[in-house]
C-alpha cells in the first residue's frame, strides 16, 4: 500500500468516526462527473489526494473544525460548496482589486470569521494556505498552513495540528507568492 493510500485509510477511518460543527453525517463521496463538472467549472484540475478525498471519502464534512467543503454542492445548505467559493472569491477579487484572490487556490475548509483553508492547486505539493482576512490587509492575509495537503491531512488525523496546539506565540509564515499570483498580467 503507497504512503497516500495509507493516508487515505487513515482519513477515512477518522471521517467515519468524528463529525465537525455542523454536519450530522459523513456525505457520500461525489461521482466521478461531478469531479468532472467542478474542475470545468474551477478551469483547473484537483490535486489528485484531494480528487481522491471527493472520490472516495465524501463530500465534504469531515476534517478540522467546520470540516472540508463540500465539492460542488451539497450540505450543510448554509456553507457553500469549494467551486462556488472560488467563483465568488474570483469575482469578488475582480471588483474589489484591493483584494484580489490568487487563481488556483481553492478553499477547501471555513474557519469561521471568513478565514478559510486553501489548496494551492497549481502547487506540485498542493501546499495548504491559511487566508484570515481579519487584520484588514490583503497583503497580510495570506500564510502558509503546511506544505503539503498530505501533512495537513497527517495533522487532523494525529491530532497536532496547529488548531489542536494552539500556543500564544504561534505564527505560520506568510505566503509569498500571494502578490506574484494575484499581479501578472493576464491572469483573471
Amino acid at each position: 500500500m503507497t504512503e497516500n493510500e495509507q493516508l487515505l485509510a487513515r482519513v477515512a477511518a477518522k471521517a467515519r468516526n468524528t463529525r465537525p460543527y455542523g454536519w450530522t453525517s459523513l456525505p457520500a463521496p461525489v461521482a466521478a462527473d461531478t469531479l468532472s463538472r467542478a474542475e470545468a467549472a474551477l478551469g483547473f484540475s484537483l490535486p489528485p489526494l484531494l480528487a481522491d478525498l471527493y472520490l472516495r471519502i465524501g463530500d465534504g464534512g469531515f476534517g478540522p473544525e467546520y470540516g472540508l467543503l463540500p465539492l460542488l454542492d451539497g450540505p450543510p445548505a448554509d456553507e457553500p460548496a469549494a467551486v462556488v467559493q472560488y467563483l465568488a472569491n474570483r469575482e469578488s477579487g475582480r471588483k474589489d482589486p484591493d483584494w484580489p484572490w490568487p487563481e488556483g487556490v481553492l478553499p477547501i475548509s471555513h474557519w469561521g470569521c471568513a478565514m478559510y483553508a486553501c489548496v494551492d492547486c497549481r502547487s506540485p505539493e498542493a501546499t495548504v494556505l491559511l487566508f484570515e482576512p481579519n487584520p484588514g490587509d490583503p497583503d497580510h492575509a495570506w500564510f502558509v498552513d503546511t506544505p503539503t495537503l498530505a501533512d495537513w491531512l497527517r495533522s487532523w488525523v494525529e491530532g497536532t495540528g496547529w488548531w489542536d496546539e494552539m500556543e500564544d506565540d504561534f505564527q505560520m509564515a506568510p505566503w509569498p507568492d500571494f502578490r506574484i499570483r494575484t499581479t501578472r498580467t493576464g491572469v483573471n
